[in-house]
């Protein structure tokens, strides 16, 4: 009952900023230049686990981008999927260039992107052996 009260809220008051709580925007021009402003970066914890794929951030976890986050994830914000689902892309195209990690990953990785797994012509869900990965 939560979900359907939150979304005709949402339709009737201004809403207010994923990341800041500004009114009346759902991510206010300051956090979205917070969430895709900065250079995509490669990250590792300390100490970096064994066997750990290559792994790229597009902002660090913290402030505006962990609220916006957990406003998206734990309060049903679906409005910012939009700004975190580029966000996440731009993570994902540093990633490719990059190139995997480990034999394989990068046609695991291109599949999650929705691109070909390799230079052949067939999808990953049509079963392909990765030749080209």
């Amino acid at each position: 009952m939560r979900g359907w009260w939150q979304d005709l809220t949402d339709l009737v008051l201004p809403g207010e900023c994923g990341g800041c709580g500004a009114p009346r925007t759902v991510l206010c021009a300051r956090c979205r230049a917070v969430l895709g402003g900065a250079a995509v970066r490669r990250v590792r914890p300390v100490p970096e686990p064994p066997g750990l794929p290559v792994v790229h951030a597009a902002a660090a976890y913290a402030d505006e981008v962990r609220a916006t986050l957990l406003a998206h994830k734990e309060r049903g914000a679906l409005a910012l999927a939009g700004p975190l689902g580029a966000a996440l892309a731009q993570a994902v195209r540093a990633g490719l260039r990059e190139g995997p990690s480990r034999p394989g990953a990068g046609a695991v990785a291109r599949a999650a992107a929705g691109l070909p797994c390799c230079w052949c012509p067939c999808r990953p869900a049509a079963g392909c052996a990765g030749l080209g990965a």
